[in-house]
């Protein structure tokens, strides 16, 4: 794990922190705290939910990870911080990353005098686990 991209964080980093780190490096599944915690307190059985909860709000105030609220049930964690889209299966909530450049032009008359910085694309449909299942 490259450490010195957290080095700045502004947190002292403990084995339970970096527990944390080593979870989300690398990780795909888009998951919630609660999920973390979960993978990271059978090896941390000290860990809080509270510090799970305050190492992601750190990370996200920082750009270190993306807060995601596209699953109005529960904040999910991307720690890939480029410009990308997703795609949620609307029976199971998965997650998928889409990195994709859509080249999205908002009109000048609909823009109210905003200065367009980015873009974030949500699609959605069901995954083929789900289909699958549907159709047995």
């Amino acid at each position: 794990m490259n450490m010195n991209k957290y080095r700045d964080i502004g947190f002292k980093l403990t084995p339970q922190r970096l527990a944390i780190l080593v979870y989300l490096e690398g990780n795909k599944e888009h998951p919630s705290a609660e999920e973390i915690f979960h993978a990271v307190s059978d090896k941390y059985p000290t860990m809080s939910f509270a510090t799970v909860y305050n190492t992601l709000a750190a990370l996200s105030k920082k750009g270190n990870v993306l807060e995601l609220t596209i699953d109005p049930d529960k904040r999910r964690y991307d720690p890939n911080t480029s410009m990308h889209n997703h795609l949620i299966c609307m029976t199971c909530k998965k997650i998928v990353d889409i990195h994709h450049d859509y080249n999205i032009v908002v009109p000048d008359s609909l823009k109210n005098e905003f200065e367009i910085t980015g873009n974030h694309i949500e699609f959605y449909g069901v995954c083929p686990e789900c289909r699958n299942q549907k159709s047995t």
